[in-house]
């Protein structure tokens, strides 16, 4: 094989590895946005319970019993938002698990063809004036 054929591979590896590795700087950062979302989230959802609990109408010491089915009502919302914010994040994981995937075995791929390379190179030129 020759060497041209060899180093325009180890380039294609070159141009995955780089495209791999955006997609994985676009992950970490949605993961980012992610984690920014959640604490957003639940600053959010304490205090709307702050809120709800000194409520003139329908607080703690005005009616336990509304207070009591509007905190089950917010108590409901964040679950249903904390899940699908998880679901996100384990989307993103899984992809981000993906794509590692891929850039270790393309490194392998570049590895054997580096080592093939080589080898190559050694059989085509000798050294010491041995040539063939």
């Amino acid at each position: 094989m020759s060497i041209s054929n060899l180093q325009e591979k180890l380039l294609f590896y070159t141009l995955q590895k780089s495209s791999i590795s955006l997609q994985l700087s676009d992950v970490q950062m949605s993961q980012l946005a992610a984690s920014k979302k959640q604490q957003a989230m639940n600053i959010a959802y304490t205090h709307n319970l702050q809120e709800l609990y000194n409520d003139p109408n329908v607080g703690h010491d005005v009616d336990p019993e509304a207070y009591a089915e509007y905190l089950l009502e917010l108590q409901s919302e964040h679950e249903f938002e904390m899940a699908s914010l998880t679901a996100w994040e384990s989307e993103l994981e899984n992809r981000k698990e993906c794509l590692e995937t891929q850039w270790n075995e393309i490194t392998g791929y570049e590895n054997s063809w580096n080592s093939m390379l080589k080898t190559n190179i050694q059989k085509d030129f000798t050294y010491g004036g041995q040539g063939k």
